[in-house]
């Protein structure tokens, strides 16, 4: 079998925001935590879109290339004809960690196309990109729009913080030279001499071209370029969830499709879990604004799988009398050692956080779970026995609530909902129950 499109999301909350704006242009996607075997493409019959949830957002650049290598090989014997490596909406990445540069190398050995465009902004989730300079709201204000090297969260990522917001030059430090812009004055040309534009663009040796993103409707112009240049040749895209936004806009229009909303979330059907291993400021005011969870803190600098494991049975317990529970990291106080020392433990938080939904998982089977957190996620979904996620419903902007598939029949059909630490509004984890 062969799909038109194909996504890598660098981590699980990002990859399932394109799920979801797939699913719901009427593609019929699957997001897979591997690489997908033949025949377990052959067992779930024909798709328009193939994703593959991973983790490169956290990894150094040699882990990058072994693990995007084989999506690459995987994309390609499946016939992609667009390559979507899915990076965040705010481009956060470093040269040692999360490397775009990185991904862009290894991934277009899988195409011939030479073409290798960058979407710079996601209006609906209120990123912008304008001459190159890349804009963000933050949290749920929308009327305070920053540029990304003054955000108030992403300036000062803990891991990854973005102190240049022309996306050319944060590429460049990272690896990739010569990359070109295309600025939003651009997509008022008549499309042929855009297309012209670009093609010269090309012609010069442009590691990729970079393309401002302010409305809705500069999508459709770039799923325009790049549904044709795909019909040519596979060819590698970059950006966030606005990419899958922009081919579908532009292949629907041409098929005459309409946009698929499928029933809403409806009230939980039993107790919830959700687990939040976000130290954000959004993730904390959401855990702080929660009215019907038994809520559970964790200590991020003393986690490890020993230490959460005493904390799984009375979290079992509490589910099994049917309440509500939330398990939280909490921040710790900000001081340069206390600094160092979440860093050096963030990875070791994340999987004891993972054996804990693990453990919980396993013993309460509750039917509908949120994470919160991108590394969380991660580590969290590998964790259980599942092969894959299909599109459930919206929950807020940028959040999704998927259903998990699973070889084992009491984990099959549960709810995940996948929450990046920038994302959701104040009131999410009361959503997550209510529907």
């Amino acid at each position: 079998m062969s799909a038109s499109y194909g996504f890598y999301g660098d981590d699980f909350t990002g990859a399932t925001d394109t799920l979801a704006h797939l699913a719901r242009a009427g593609r019929k996607t699957l997001l897979f935590l591997a690489p997908p075997s033949q025949a377990r493409l052959d067992s779930v019959g024909p798709l328009d879109a193939i994703g593959i949830a991973g983790a490169a957002r956290a990894m150094p650049p040699a882990a990058m290339s072994d693990e995007l290598a084989r999506v690459g090989a995987c994309f390609a014997a499946r016939g992609v004809r667009v390559m979507h490596y899915k990076a965040c909406s705010t481009f956060d990445s470093a040269p040692d960690i999360g490397n775009i540069a990185t991904a862009v190398a290894t991934l277009r050995r899988y195409v011939d196309n030479p073409f290798v465009p960058i979407v710079g902004g996601q209006p609906g989730l209120l990123r912008y990109c304008a001459f190159g300079q890349l804009f963000a709201a933050s949290g749920g204000d929308t009327r305070a729009i920053h540029r990304i090297d003054r955000h108030p969260t992403m300036s000062r990522h803990p891991v990854t913080p973005m102190h240049e917001a022309d996306l050319r030059l944060h590429l460049e430090r990272q690896g990739m030279r010569d990359v070109a812009s295309v600025d939003w004055r651009a997509y008022a040309l008549p499309f042929d001499e855009l297309e012209a534009m670009v093609d010269a663009k090309v012609a010069l040796g442009s590691s990729a071209i970079l393309f401002d993103v302010l409305r809705d409707d500069d999508l459709l112009t770039l799923g325009r370029l790049i549904s044709a240049r795909s019909r040519r040749a596979p060819l590698l895209a970059v950006g966030a969830s606005s990419v899958a936004q922009a081919w579908c806009a532009a292949v629907n229009a041409s098929a005459s499709r309409e946009h698929h909303e499928p029933p809403p979330l409806g009230r939980a059907q039993g107790p919830v879990f959700a687990l939040a291993g976000s130290l954000s400021p959004v993730t904390a005011a959401q855990i702080e604004a929660t009215r019907s969870y038994w809520k559970i803190e964790l200590d991020p600098l003393a986690c490890d799988g020993d230490t959460l494991r005493f904390k799984a049975a009375p979290i079992v317990d509490m589910l099994r009398d049917g309440r509500n529970v939330l398990a939280f990291t909490r921040r710790p106080h900000a001081s340069a050692g206390d600094a160092q020392q979440e860093d050096a433990s963030r990875e070791r938080t994340a999987q004891a956080c993972a054996a804990l939904l693990r453990d919980v998982v396993r013993a309460a089977r509750p039917r509908r779970i949120g994470i919160a957190g991108g590394d969380t996620s991660s580590h969290a979904v590998q964790a259980l026995d599942a092969w894959g996620l299909s599109y459930r419903a919206p929950l807020t902007a940028g959040v999704t609530v998927c259903r998990l598939h699973a070889d084992e029949p009491w984990l099959d059909g549960t709810d995940v909902m996948f929450k990046g630490g920038q994302m959701g509004d104040v009131d999410v984890l009361e959503r997550l129950i209510e529907g």
